[in-house]
């Protein structure tokens, strides 16, 4: 099966796709072959992202490069975590993924995953944008075979769930909740007394459908992308993480290419994010009229239920005094 699919993968990718592009170019003065990878719907705002940096490539570039697409590898059988390995060995150039699927890797990632660590959008854009940001990209190029050429907005993370209305932490009491794979993740929902079960996107859509889940956590338009809104009828807006998406490249690819393709790269990735952004706002906002067209209910917290779901995760915040450095603390001001 394994087999099947990775042949299926390097066939949409192109025969060139495992080879750095050095190796690549040599082959018949062959073009550039970047091949883009992710694990949504074309139609999602990170698609188009991906295919406005590569038009702008080709614009740039001409026959110089060739430019193909996997806009979602689900499709094809794989795991949504598959998108890492995938990347760091070259069967695609260029992916994204939530930066907590790279936490076991890059343990201070974490820090990203703290719950209530930003208070608005702009707050958490300007820190990922800025030295927040560029201490994170140092440390998942040190400990990954990536260069990291910026970061998408996946943006403030709700909980639905099947069995009734969440207000504070107490009612979230038992329930089977789907975590991403860090350790912080799973510590903030112990502490909201809930039960976290860490899976990989594939199997939590499976558990959901099946009924054997009872709740998860999600950007409503990521709710909505996958089809939960129609089995959680329960949603809260708890804004309770806000995480990025880093656009990783295949590092011998990149620093194998000439610099130009190098920094029209990084100047297109920088473009799109700015579109990537606009887009999700968008999203939500058609995401929660979808919710709502699909029977479920979206509760908005008071200011006194937001305090109760922060004072219950309030340990968390003593414990990464201890696990993080100093010089990383302060880049979130904890």
């Amino acid at each position: 099966m394994f087999r099947r699919r990775f042949l299926k993968l390097s066939a949409l990718a192109g025969a060139g796709a495992v080879l750095p592009a050095r190796a690549a170019a040599a082959q018949s003065r062959a073009p550039i072959r970047i091949v883009m990878g992710g694990y949504g719907p074309a139609s999602t705002g990170f698609s188009l992202a991906l295919k406005q940096i590569g038009d702008r490539l080709q614009a740039k570039f001409g026959s110089q490069v060739e430019v193909r697409y996997v806009y979602n590898i689900l499709d094809l059988g794989y795991r949504g975590e598959d998108i890492l390995w995938l990347v760091e060995q070259g069967v695609l150039t260029l992916g994204y993924q939530s930066s907590s699927y790279l936490t076991e890797r890059v343990p201070d990632l974490g820090i990203a995953d703290l719950p209530f660590l930003f208070s608005s959008t702009e707050q958490a854009r300007a820190a990922m944008d800025g030295r927040l940001g560029q201490v994170l990209t140092a440390k998942t190029e040190a400990g990954m075979n990536y260069r990291i050429v910026g970061w998408f907005e996946n943006g403030f993370r709700h909980i639905s769930n099947r069995l009734r209305p969440v207000h504070v932490p107490a009612d979230l009491k038992g329930m089977k909740i789907r975590v991403l794979p860090s350790r912080v993740q799973e510590r903030t929902f112990e502490l909201l007394g809930a039960e976290p079960k860490v899976m990989d996107l594939s199997e939590a859509i499976a558990a959901v459908k099946a009924g054997t889940l009872d709740a998860q956590e999600n950007p409503f338009a990521n709710t909505v992308t996958y089809g939960v809104h129609n089995f959680h009828k329960f949603h809260s807006a708890t804004n309770h993480f806000y995480l990025s998406r880093p656009i990783f490249v295949h590092r011998q690819s990149y620093d194998g290419w000439p610099r130009a393709i190098q920094e029209e790269l990084r100047a297109a990735a920088a473009e799109a994010i700015v579109v990537q952004r606009a887009a999700h706002v968008k999203e939500e906002e058609d995401a929660q009229a979808a919710i709502r067209k699909a029977g479920g209910e979206i509760l908005t917290l008071t200011p006194e239920q937001h305090t109760a779901f922060v004072a219950a995760v309030n340990p968390i915040y003593g414990e990464a005094r201890q696990q993080y450095a100093r010089e990383l603390l302060s880049l979130v001001h904890l």
